[in-house]
């Protein structure tokens, strides 16, 4: 028998192979839970209405050498990946967890989002794509949390990517030893390097799921909406997205400074190096030095002597500080306020807003009554208890709250509206208050952190502690927000036809999208306007006593 010549036989070998290939790319195309991407096959599961791609890796997992490094890409794989589980969780301590342990679920190896499609969408549809930046103090939270599902975003017609990002110390940490290894890398920021990355890969990808990525969101809440501030002001970042929504993100530098401490003065920020953070919690377990022996034993420690809540005291008596983002000089190169304050920020849509009485308690300040407080604001008291109890009969604790509230994330988000708006960027400005009759006796004075994002997903039945069925009006507000949301997503503006119109925002009606304590919508000047006008005035005279935490 006679071999065939090398080079038939190339060619046969080449022709199954571009056979193979379209048979593949034809399947991807009526089998609406294949998708084909660059890096290989994903095979997700349908939900309903949905086709849904759980654990894709957008990163090398981040682990042994690659601890306290930026993401590195992922290798292409053969055959299908299997996308019907959820990957783990980001290592965190997590509620009922003791020192040594990590929550169930977490670890290290985390690096994974997860899609939601319309099931029947085409793959060319050039869907609409919303980007969801989990919240959890940067030290806890997950990409998979069920309140953050996107069935019901799905049938409004955008995609919904959901990220998860290193956390903690994992996340945000700095050391001499990690400055000086590999020094043209940025440092410490690897929490925000994972979002990065997790957008590039959408970038590239998302056109396989049929989304657009011309058309992209991102959106986050609590530690999720400051890192939409922090996105949109970090270089390597620009380009990756085109529309913002920071849900209580605040937008302040604040984020950059750690706790408000001073016993005398609530409004004085403590500052420290993060490097100085990272050579107390290093001495703490035995490892002195900043050379790469030290940087050996850092890596070598385990994920759960890492992981303690992110937090650690500042080496001088003074309070635990939490591990969140670093002004580290290359990646984050400037605050978020700073920037605005410049107008450095791109043009773009922004949707920003916060709940009507987030937290109470020592939170900013540490006053025990109400004349304590207002004292605080120093020259400006009378103006505060005038903005604040004009009739002198408030609690004491609804006073508290309020101010709280709008410290830390009204005031701030009516600042970056306002820098917004210099831009000549379309700026809609929300207030959440609605509070379930059940949960006024725990909430009487507004709804608290978060309580909105149920709504903005309708996904009322994977409510924290949610016990009842959701009430008809519920379900009404759910959809009526989810859909503010998606059409915001779709063209910048979130009005359409059968909703209550929610105007832009301008510097002189400062016209805000008021969701009051039953939960009617109303459009209307912002009731909180001499509130916040004092507390920016408070920020202004207070402005040298906060600083950012540098490398």
């Amino acid at each position: 028998m006679k071999l065939l010549p090398i080079s038939i036989l190339v060619f046969f070998l080449n022709c199954a192979q571009k056979n193979s290939d379209a048979l593949s790319q034809n399947q991807a195309q009526t089998d609406p839970t294949l998708v084909k991407t660059e890096l290989g096959n994903i095979r997700g599961v349908p939900e309903g209405e949905s086709a849904v791609f759980k654990g894709i890796p957008f990163a090398t997992p981040p682990v042994g050498a690659l601890r306290w490094r930026a993401p590195q890409p992922v290798q292409p794989w053969s055959g299908e990946l299997d996308a019907s589980k959820f990957g783990p969780n980001c290592a965190q301590g997590g509620w009922g967890t003791q020192p040594g342990e990590i929550a169930e679920g977490s670890s290290e190896d985390c690096l994974y989002l997860n899609v939601w499609k319309p099931l029947n969408s085409p793959a060319n549809a050039k869907l609409p794509v919303m980007v969801w930046i989990h919240g959890g103090g940067f030290t806890g939270g997950s990409g998979s949390s069920p309140q953050n599902y996107g069935n019901a975003l799905n049938k409004k017609g955008v995609i919904l990517v959901n990220i998860n990002y290193r956390l903690g110390r994992l996340g945000f940490f700095a050391h001499p030893a990690l400055s000086a290894e590999k020094n043209n890398e940025a440092k410490g920021n690897y929490g925000y390097m994972d979002q990065i990355a997790a957008l590039q890969w959408i970038q590239k990808n998302i056109s396989a799921f049929g989304g657009d990525p011309n058309n992209v969101t991102i959106f986050g809440f609590s530690a999720g909406g400051v890192s939409v501030h922090s996105l949109l002001t970090i270089p390597t970042a620009n380009g990756l997205f085109h529309k913002l929504i920071s849900e209580s993100g605040g937008g302040r530098d604040g984020v950059l400074t750690g706790r408000p401490i001073s016993k005398e003065n609530a409004d004085v920020f403590y500052t420290i190096s993060a490097e100085t953070i990272g050579l107390n919690f290093a001495k703490k377990h035995g490892i002195e030095g900043t050379d790469a022996i030290a940087l050996a034993k850092l890596r070598a420690l385990s994920v759960k002597e890492i992981v303690d809540g992110g937090q650690e005291t500042d080496g001088q008596g003074g309070p635990r500080i939490y591990s969140g983002p670093i002004l580290d000089g290359k990646l984050v190169v400037e605050s978020a306020e700073s920037a605005y304050m410049a107008g450095r920020q791109p043009k773009m849509p922004l949707m920003i807003g916060n709940c009507s009485a987030e937290v109470g308690g020592a939170f900013v300040s540490t006053a025990q009554t109400k004349d304590a407080l207002f004292a605080s604001f120093g020259e400006l008291q009378n103006e505060a208890r005038a903005a604040y109890d004009p009739e002198g009969n408030k609690e004491f604790n609804e006073v508290l709250i309020k101010f709280n509230t709008d410290w830390v994330w009204g005031e701030p988000a009516r600042m970056t509206a306002k820098a917004f708006l210099d831009k000549n960027a379309p700026v809609y400005v929300y207030q959440f208050g609605y509070v379930p009759e059940a949960g006024r006796q725990r909430s009487p004075y507004g709804a608290g952190h978060g309580s909105e994002v149920s709504f903005v997903f309708n996904t009322l039945n994977a409510r924290w502690g949610a016990q009842t069925e959701p009430t008809a009006s519920e379900k009404e507000l759910a959809e009526a927000l989810s859909t503010y949301w998606t059409n915001f997503a779709r063209t910048g503006d979130p009005n359409s036809e059968g909703l209550a119109k929610w105007p832009k925002y301008d510097d002189q009606k400062q016209e805000i999208l008021d969701i009051d304590l039953d939960g009617n919508i109303v459009s209307k000047p912002d009731p909180r306007r001499a509130r916040m006008d004092v507390v920016e005035k408070a920020f202004k005279a207070n402005r040298g006593n906060i600083q950012s935490r540098g490398i």
